[in-house]
C-alpha cells in the first residue's frame, strides 16, 4: 500500500486501506481486524495514525451537522473537516471558541491529538468537546458525555479506545474578528514583558526564524467590539500594511484576510484560507508545549541553538494554550507556549536537530504534540503525563482486544 500522510513525509504500513460509508460497515471492519487505526485528513506527521494491520478513512462516514441552540452544542460525524464545520455554524449564527491554524483537519482527529488553536484564555481544541460516540475494539457504540467516569481521559485519545464516529462540541453565538500584523518586534519585549505581548489580543502569534535580529511577524487576532489594547505599534514593531504570508516565499492569498479587516471568526481565526491548500506539503512539523512558567527559558533555550535550528527551517510560531483538565492534553494542568517549527522536508535533517532541542526543552517540561514529529530517544515524555496509567486501563477497558493498539501506544504507554 503506496499511501502516505499530508505532507508525504511519512508512508503508512499499513496492509490495506479501507473507506467505510456506513456504522455498520464500519464495525464489520473493526471486528474482522486483529490490527486497526482511524485515519482522518493525514496530518500527523509520525506513526501515530498507523497500524501493520487495517487503516480506516473516516472521511465517508455520516457527516450530518446537528445543532442543539437550546443546549449551545453541535454534534458531527468525526471525519468531518474543521472548514466545513464552520460554515456550517457561521450560517446557522453560531461559532466555536477557537480554530486551529489550518482549517482542513477532521474534527476527531484534531481533539484526539489535543491540536490547539492560539490564545491566553483559549483552551485548546478538545475542550470544547461536551461528548463522543466511540465504536469500540468490541463493535459496541459507546457515548460518553462530559462528568462521565472517564471523559477526561477519552477526549484526548490517541486512537487508543476506538473509532470517534460523532462529536458534540460547545458553541457560541457567532461573532467577528480581524487580524493585524506587526514586523520587527525586539526580542528584548519578548523577552522582558511576555505577558503582556501575548495578552495583548484574543489570539497572537509570533513567527521567527530565531536567527533574526528581532521576531520578523507578530499576528494579531482581535474580537470585533472589543476595544484593541494595541495601535499602530506593537512593542515597537510597527503596523504593516500590506498583507504578508508567515513565509515570505509563500502566496499570501492562502492566507485569511489581514490589515484589520472585520469579517465571520469562521474567515479569521485560521490562519489559512479553507478553499485553498496553504502549501504544497513540502514540509515536517514539529511543536513542544512547554509550561507557561518555563516559557522564557524554553525561548532563551531554542534562540541558543539557532545555528542548527535555523538551516532547516521554514518558520517557527510562538503561541500560548489556557490550561485544562484533559489526561493527555500537552495544557494538562497548566497554561502553556507553544514553539512550532515548520521545517524544510529533510526527515534526516530534522530527525539529527530534534535531540538537540529536545535536550533543551523536555526538561523544561515541554510536551511534543502528538501528532508532530518528535523523537524522545529517552523516553521522557511518559513521564510528563501522571494520568498516562489511567488511560492506559481506559484504553484497555474499551479496547480489550488491543486491535487499536499500534507502535506508537506500545512506545507510549505502560
Amino acid at each position: 500500500m503506496a499511501e502516505k500522510n499530508w505532507a508525504g513525509n511519512y508512508e503508512y504500513q499499513a496492509e490495506r486501506i479501507a473507506r467505510p460509508d456506513t456504522i455498520d460497515e464500519l464495525r464489520e471492519l473493526v471486528l474482522s481486524a486483529p490490527a486497526v487505526r482511524a485515519l482522518g485528513s493525514r496530518h500527523s506527521f509520525n506513526d501515530l495514525a498507523d497500524t501493520p494491520g487495517l487503516l480506516i478513512s473516516t472521511a465517508g462516514l455520516p457527516g450530518d451537522v446537528r445543532i442543539d441552540e437550546a443546549a449551545r452544542t453541535v454534534t458531527v460525524g468525526g471525519g468531518v473537516r474543521y472548514g466545513d464545520l464552520a460554515r456550517v455554524l457561521q450560517d446557522a449564527g453560531w461559532a466555536l471558541h477557537n480554530l486551529a491554524s489550518l482549517p482542513h483537519i477532521s474534527v476527531a482527529g484534531a481533539i484526539a491529538t489535543a491540536t490547539h488553536g492560539s490564545g491566553d484564555r483559549n483552551g485548546n481544541l478538545a475542550t470544547a468537546v461536551a461528548g463522543l460516540r466511540i465504536l469500540t475494539g468490541t463493535g459496541e457504540l459507546v457515548d460518553v458525555r462530559r462528568g462521565d467516569e472517564g471523559f477526561d481521559g477519552a477526549v484526548v485519545g490517541l486512537g487508543a479506545l476506538g473509532v470517534v464516529t460523532e462529536v458534540t462540541l460547545d458553541i457560541r453565538p457567532t461573532y467577528d474578528a480581524r487580524q493585524r500584523l506587526f514586523g520587527g518586534v525586539p526580542w528584548e519585549a519578548v523577552i522582558d514583558r511576555f505577558d503582556e505581548v501575548t495578552s495583548s489580543a484574543y489570539s497572537v502569534s509570533l513567527f521567527t526564524t530565531w536567527d533574526e535580529e528581532a521576531v520578523s511577524l507578530a499576528w494579531l487576532k482581535e474580537l470585533d467590539g472589543v476595544d484593541s489594547l494595541i495601535e499602530d505599534d506593537f512593542f515597537g514593531a510597527p503596523a504593516l500594511t500590506e498583507p504578508r504570508h508567515m513565509i515570505q516565499t509563500m502566496d499570501v492569498r492562502n492566507t485569511t484576510e489581514q490589515l484589520g479587516v472585520v469579517g465571520p471568526w469562521s474567515e479569521r481565526l485560521a490562519h489559512f484560507r479553507f478553499e485553498f491548500t496553504p502549501s504544497n506539503g513540502e514540509e515536517i512539523q514539529s511543536e513542544y508545549l512547554v509550561p507557561r512558567a518555563r516559557a522564557v527559558e524554553a525561548i532563551e533555550a531554542v534562540r541558543a541553538l539557532a545555528p542548527v535550528v535555523a538551516p532547516l527551517l521554514q518558520i517557527s510560531e510562538i503561541r500560548t494554550v489556557a490550561a485544562d483538565d484533559l489526561w493527555l492534553s500537552s495544557a494538562y494542568g497548566t497554561d502553556v507556549v507553544g514553539l512550532h517549527f515548520t521545517w524544510f522536508r529533510d526527515q534526516a535533517g530534522v530527525e539529527a536537530v530534534l535531540p538537540q532541542l529536545e535536550a533543551a526543552l523536555l526538561p523544561l517540561g515541554a510536551r511534543p504534540h502528538w501528532g508532530k514529529l518528535y523523537v524522545d530517544r529517552d523516553r521522557v515524555v511518559p513521564s510528563l503525563y501522571p494520568r498516562l496509567a489511567d488511560f492506559a486501563a481506559l484504553a484497555a477497558r474499551f479496547d480489550p482486544a488491543a486491535r487499536f493498539r499500534n507502535p506508537f501506544l506500545t512506545r507510549l504507554l505502560p
